[in-house]
Protein backbone atom coordinates (compact mmCIF):
# COMPACT_ATOMS: atom_id res chain seq x y z
CA UNK A 1 0.00 0.00 0.00
CA UNK A 2 1.34 3.28 -0.84
CA UNK A 3 2.24 5.84 2.17
CA UNK A 4 0.36 8.70 2.99
CA UNK A 5 3.18 11.10 3.38
CA UNK A 6 0.95 13.82 3.76
CA UNK A 7 0.08 12.77 7.03
CA UNK A 8 3.63 11.83 8.68
CA UNK A 9 5.33 14.50 10.37
CA UNK A 10 8.02 12.77 11.77
CA UNK A 11 10.63 10.20 10.22
CA UNK A 12 12.61 8.06 12.39
CA UNK A 13 15.84 6.09 10.73
CA UNK A 14 17.59 3.60 12.12
CA UNK A 15 21.53 4.08 12.02
CA UNK A 16 23.52 0.36 11.41
CA UNK A 17 22.20 -1.41 8.16
CA UNK A 18 20.05 1.38 7.35
CA UNK A 19 21.88 4.71 6.42
CA UNK A 20 25.07 2.87 5.50
CA UNK A 21 25.94 -0.67 3.77
CA UNK A 22 27.39 -3.25 6.58
CA UNK A 23 29.19 -5.79 4.30
CA UNK A 24 31.40 -3.76 3.32
CA UNK A 25 32.51 -1.42 6.52
CA UNK A 26 32.74 -5.44 8.42
CA UNK A 27 34.92 -6.08 5.51
CA UNK A 28 37.23 -3.07 6.16
CA UNK A 29 36.94 -4.13 10.00
CA UNK A 30 37.41 -7.28 9.85
CA UNK A 31 41.30 -6.56 8.17
CA UNK A 32 41.88 -4.19 10.77
CA UNK A 33 41.32 -6.27 13.34
CA UNK A 34 43.17 -9.26 12.08
CA UNK A 35 46.24 -7.26 11.19
CA UNK A 36 46.10 -6.11 14.72
CA UNK A 37 45.80 -9.37 16.02
CA UNK A 38 48.53 -10.54 14.04
CA UNK A 39 50.33 -7.26 14.95
CA UNK A 40 50.21 -8.05 18.80
CA UNK A 41 50.08 -11.40 18.51
CA UNK A 42 46.90 -10.99 20.87
CA UNK A 43 43.13 -13.03 20.11
CA UNK A 44 41.39 -10.67 23.10
CA UNK A 45 39.93 -8.51 20.75
CA UNK A 46 38.27 -10.72 18.51
CA UNK A 47 37.12 -12.72 21.27
CA UNK A 48 35.67 -9.83 23.23
CA UNK A 49 34.01 -8.57 20.23
CA UNK A 50 32.38 -11.58 19.10
CA UNK A 51 30.97 -12.52 22.82
CA UNK A 52 29.88 -8.57 22.91
CA UNK A 53 27.80 -9.32 19.88
CA UNK A 54 26.32 -11.85 20.91
CA UNK A 55 25.11 -11.24 24.19
CA UNK A 56 23.69 -7.79 22.71
CA UNK A 57 21.49 -9.64 20.78
CA UNK A 58 20.11 -11.63 23.18
CA UNK A 59 19.78 -8.83 25.94
CA UNK A 60 17.67 -7.39 22.67
CA UNK A 61 15.23 -10.29 22.45
CA UNK A 62 15.05 -10.53 25.99
CA UNK A 63 14.54 -7.17 26.74
CA UNK A 64 16.48 -6.46 29.31
CA UNK A 65 16.44 -3.64 31.69
CA UNK A 66 19.43 -1.75 32.16
CA UNK A 67 21.07 -3.49 29.46
CA UNK A 68 24.56 -1.71 28.87
CA UNK A 69 25.39 -3.08 32.46
CA UNK A 70 24.65 -6.02 31.97
CA UNK A 71 26.10 -6.42 28.45
CA UNK A 72 29.71 -4.88 30.09
CA UNK A 73 29.41 -7.32 33.06
CA UNK A 74 28.90 -10.56 31.38
CA UNK A 75 30.94 -9.93 28.47
CA UNK A 76 33.70 -9.68 30.72
CA UNK A 77 32.90 -12.41 32.97
CA UNK A 78 32.48 -14.62 29.82
CA UNK A 79 35.98 -13.48 28.43
CA UNK A 80 38.03 -13.45 31.32
CA UNK A 81 38.44 -9.66 31.13
CA UNK A 82 37.91 -6.83 33.93
CA UNK A 83 34.69 -4.24 32.82
CA UNK A 84 37.11 -1.19 32.12
CA UNK A 85 38.52 -3.59 29.71
CA UNK A 86 35.86 -4.52 27.92
CA UNK A 87 34.42 -1.22 28.12
CA UNK A 88 37.68 0.03 26.29
CA UNK A 89 37.95 -2.66 23.50
CA UNK A 90 34.22 -2.12 22.53
CA UNK A 91 34.78 1.89 22.59
CA UNK A 92 37.91 1.46 20.14
CA UNK A 93 36.63 -1.31 17.47
CA UNK A 94 32.61 -0.47 17.66
CA UNK A 95 32.19 3.03 18.43
CA UNK A 96 35.60 4.87 17.17
CA UNK A 97 37.58 2.79 14.82
CA UNK A 98 34.78 2.58 11.99
CA UNK A 99 33.57 5.94 11.91
CA UNK A 100 36.34 6.94 9.58
CA UNK A 101 34.64 4.15 6.82
CA UNK A 102 31.40 5.29 7.55
CA UNK A 103 30.84 8.11 4.66
CA UNK A 104 32.19 5.41 2.00
CA UNK A 105 29.73 3.00 3.35
CA UNK A 106 26.83 5.56 2.85
CA UNK A 107 23.93 4.53 0.91
CA UNK A 108 22.88 6.49 -2.23
CA UNK A 109 20.14 9.28 -2.33
CA UNK A 110 20.47 9.75 1.49
CA UNK A 111 21.42 13.70 1.57
CA UNK A 112 18.99 14.24 -0.64
CA UNK A 113 16.31 12.76 0.80
CA UNK A 114 17.22 14.09 4.48
CA UNK A 115 17.59 17.68 2.74
CA UNK A 116 13.80 16.84 0.35
CA UNK A 117 11.84 15.84 4.11
CA UNK A 118 13.20 19.00 6.41
CA UNK A 119 11.70 20.82 2.73
CA UNK A 120 8.51 19.37 2.80
CA UNK A 121 8.30 20.29 7.00
CA UNK A 122 8.97 16.97 8.20
CA UNK A 123 10.82 16.71 11.32
CA UNK A 124 13.48 13.60 11.17
CA UNK A 125 14.37 11.30 14.16
CA UNK A 126 17.51 9.00 15.11
CA UNK A 127 16.74 5.56 17.07
CA UNK A 128 19.76 3.45 17.28
CA UNK A 129 20.75 0.66 19.70
CA UNK A 130 24.53 1.73 19.37
CA UNK A 131 25.60 5.50 20.02
CA UNK A 132 24.41 7.69 17.13
CA UNK A 133 25.94 11.04 17.22
CA UNK A 134 29.49 10.60 15.98
CA UNK A 135 28.28 8.38 13.27
CA UNK A 136 25.65 11.17 11.99
CA UNK A 137 28.56 13.65 11.79
CA UNK A 138 31.00 10.79 9.72
CA UNK A 139 27.91 10.17 7.69
CA UNK A 140 27.32 14.09 6.84
CA UNK A 141 24.07 13.67 7.92
CA UNK A 142 21.57 15.55 10.72
CA UNK A 143 18.48 15.15 12.70
CA UNK A 144 16.29 16.73 14.54
CA UNK A 145 16.10 14.19 17.36
CA UNK A 146 18.21 11.17 18.27
CA UNK A 147 17.66 8.83 20.61
CA UNK A 148 20.50 5.84 21.43
CA UNK A 149 19.10 2.99 24.22
CA UNK A 150 21.68 3.68 26.37
CA UNK A 151 20.19 6.73 27.10
CA UNK A 152 19.09 7.97 30.93
CA UNK A 153 15.26 7.07 30.91
CA UNK A 154 15.57 4.20 28.00
CA UNK A 155 18.01 2.02 29.20
CA UNK A 156 16.74 -1.44 26.42
CA UNK A 157 17.43 -2.73 23.20
CA UNK A 158 14.62 -2.57 20.55
CA UNK A 159 11.94 -4.48 20.22
CA UNK A 160 11.16 -2.55 23.24
CA UNK A 161 8.96 0.73 22.44
CA UNK A 162 10.43 3.03 25.17
CA UNK A 163 12.91 4.23 22.74
CA UNK A 164 10.52 5.08 19.91
CA UNK A 165 7.96 6.04 22.72
CA UNK A 166 10.29 9.10 24.11
CA UNK A 167 11.26 10.12 20.59
CA UNK A 168 7.86 10.74 19.56
CA UNK A 169 6.81 12.42 22.53
CA UNK A 170 10.00 14.53 22.54
CA UNK A 171 8.87 15.67 18.72
CA UNK A 172 5.68 16.46 20.29
CA UNK A 173 3.68 14.22 17.53
CA UNK A 174 1.02 11.43 17.55
CA UNK A 175 2.42 7.47 16.90
CA UNK A 176 0.40 7.13 13.97
CA UNK A 177 1.98 10.27 12.66
CA UNK A 178 4.95 8.51 12.62
CA UNK A 179 7.36 6.17 10.33
CA UNK A 180 10.38 4.77 11.53
CA UNK A 181 12.71 3.35 8.33
CA UNK A 182 15.02 0.49 9.53
CA UNK A 183 16.33 -2.72 8.06
CA UNK A 184 15.21 -5.31 10.24
CA UNK A 185 11.43 -6.46 10.53
CA UNK A 186 12.09 -8.59 13.89
CA UNK A 187 13.44 -4.94 15.72
CA UNK A 188 12.64 -2.08 13.93
CA UNK A 189 9.27 -3.27 12.13
CA UNK A 190 8.11 -4.79 16.02
CA UNK A 191 9.19 -1.61 17.34
CA UNK A 192 7.17 0.66 15.19
CA UNK A 193 4.18 -1.73 15.37
CA UNK A 194 4.23 -1.56 19.51
CA UNK A 195 4.61 2.08 19.46
CA UNK A 196 1.70 2.35 17.06
CA UNK A 197 4.25 4.25 14.40
CA UNK A 198 4.45 2.93 10.49
CA UNK A 199 7.45 0.83 8.94
CA UNK A 200 9.72 1.05 6.27
CA UNK A 201 12.14 -2.35 5.70
CA UNK A 202 14.89 -1.47 3.67
CA UNK A 203 15.21 -4.77 1.85
CA UNK A 204 16.17 -6.16 -1.16
CA UNK A 205 13.16 -8.54 -1.59
CA UNK A 206 9.57 -8.03 -0.38
CA UNK A 207 8.79 -9.28 3.31
CA UNK A 208 5.23 -10.41 3.58
CA UNK A 209 3.87 -8.35 5.87
CA UNK A 210 5.86 -5.33 5.95
CA UNK A 211 6.11 -2.22 3.56
CA UNK A 212 9.71 -2.24 2.02
CA UNK A 213 11.61 -0.85 -0.37
CA UNK A 214 15.42 -1.18 -1.73
CA UNK A 215 16.27 1.76 -2.55
CA UNK A 216 16.55 5.90 -0.97
CA UNK A 217 15.38 6.65 -4.52
CA UNK A 218 12.87 4.45 -4.41
CA UNK A 219 9.11 5.78 -6.33
CA UNK A 220 8.00 5.61 -2.06
CA UNK A 221 10.41 8.49 -1.39
CA UNK A 222 9.52 10.41 -5.20
CA UNK A 223 7.36 13.50 -2.83
CA UNK A 224 10.77 14.22 -1.59
CA UNK A 225 13.27 14.09 -4.15
CA UNK A 226 14.07 17.21 -6.59
CA UNK A 227 14.73 15.29 -10.65
CA UNK A 228 17.33 16.30 -12.13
Amino acid sequence: MPLDWDNVHLVVFDVDGTLYRQRPLRIKMARDILLHTLLKRDLNVVAVLARYRRIRERLGDEEAIDFERALISQTAAATANSPDRVRAIVSEWVERRPLKYLAACRYPGLPQLFAGLRRSGKSIGILSDYPAEAKLEALGLSANYVVFAGDEGIGVLKPHPRGLESLIATAGVKPQQTVLIGDRADRDGIVARRAGAQALIRSSKPIEGWRTFARFDDALFSPFLVSS
